[in-house]
């Protein structure tokens, strides 16, 4: 029996943005269809860190696996990271692994295409400004998405450290067809001309003052990841229409959800199904927030496995006699 093990360097190459968001449509309206088993995800403690187990299986692609992320904190003075994962896939019909893929990888760009199929179904079509905050892994994986989508001449910058920022800003100068980057300082210079906000950070409390929004501002909220941290004020949750990946989710980790009290008005899987809309007008404030759903990592993973046995990427390991 062999195995294929996918790299991070592998998963990138097998799946380019276009391929993601279009996963990330599967995925999504495969969830809100009811087509999608998503036990609750299972915790093990160790010593030294917890280990977390996120498995799916989605009936309409027979897609099946299981993402383990492990987050150890004394593992930067070991010189290793200290969040690893990997996705497991399993053949549906078997039961016998497939594929073992970096989850790092993986999980970054499935966030990002979340955020850019968001983009494509809630933001204005003319969109060409937008507002990033954050400078980090997920800052980028957003904006490239949001790239693959919308015509986007402008990005509006903004990070905790300069230095973070300037890095991001020469990166995307290296891009095909890169936007013009404008460094900001203040959070209202950087969303006050935007059409589209991404907020990519670990604040635990509001980034900008829903106040300056224009009309017509799409906004995508992926930073903040528990019920207590709240990255998104409250402003623009009462102004917007609100979208998630997950209610269930959302109304249990997303403090950006719970602490507003505010009430959601689709999931995203609702609008790619054509059960509820999308946007509905050129003046609709619009806000996408993610947590994220194992049935994400499920479905990338399998389009990365197909994309690696066509352009035969990866590494063949025999597990079995």
């Amino acid at each position: 029996m062999q195995v294929r093990i996918i790299s991070a360097p592998e998963v990138k190459a097998a799946l380019p943005m276009s391929k993601a968001i279009e996963a990330m449509r599967q995925a999504f309206g495969q969830l809100s269809a009811g087509e999608a088993s998503v036990p609750l995800r299972s915790q093990i403690n160790t010593e030294g860190g917890v280990t977390l187990l996120m498995p799916s299986y989605l009936q309409r692609s027979r897609d099946l696996g299981v993402k383990i992320v492990s987050v150890y904190g004394d593992n930067p003075s070991l010189g290793l990271p200290m969040v690893t994962a990997t996705v497991l896939v399993l053949d549906s019909h078997t039961g016998l692994p497939k594929a073992f893929i970096d989850g790092n990888s993986l999980t970054a760009i499935r966030t990002g295409a979340a955020g850019g199929l968001a983009a494509q179904l809630l933001a204005r079509e003319d969109a060409k400004i937008v507002a990033l905050f954050g400078a980090g892994v997920q800052g980028r994986w957003q904006l490239q998405a949001v790239l693959a989508v919308r015509n986007i001449q402008q990005v509006n910058l903004i990070s905790r450290t300069q230095a973070s920022a300037q890095k991001l800003a020469a990166e995307i100068a290296t891009w095909e067809n890169p936007p013009l980057v404008n460094l900001v300082s203040t959070p209202t210079e950087a969303i006050s001309n935007a059409d589209i906000v991404i907020t990519a950070t670990s604040s635990a409390t509001p980034v900008f003052d829903g106040k300056d929004l224009k009309v017509g501002t799409h906004v995508t909220g992926v930073g903040s990841y528990t019920a207590q941290m709240q990255e998104v004020d409250a402003v623009t949750v009462k102004r917007a229409t609100i979208v998630v990946d997950s209610r269930s989710a959302c109304l249990a980790e997303a403090g950006d959800i719970i602490i507003p009290q505010a009430e959601i008005d689709a999931e995203l899987g609702e609008i790619v199904n054509g059960v509820k809309p999308g946007r509905e007008s050129q003046t609709q404030i619009t806000f996408f927030k993610s947590v994220g759903v194992a049935v994400q990592d499920v479905v990338a993973a399998s389009a990365v496995l197909a994309q690696a046995e066509a352009k035969s990427l990866g590494t063949l390991v025999n597990i079995a006699g």
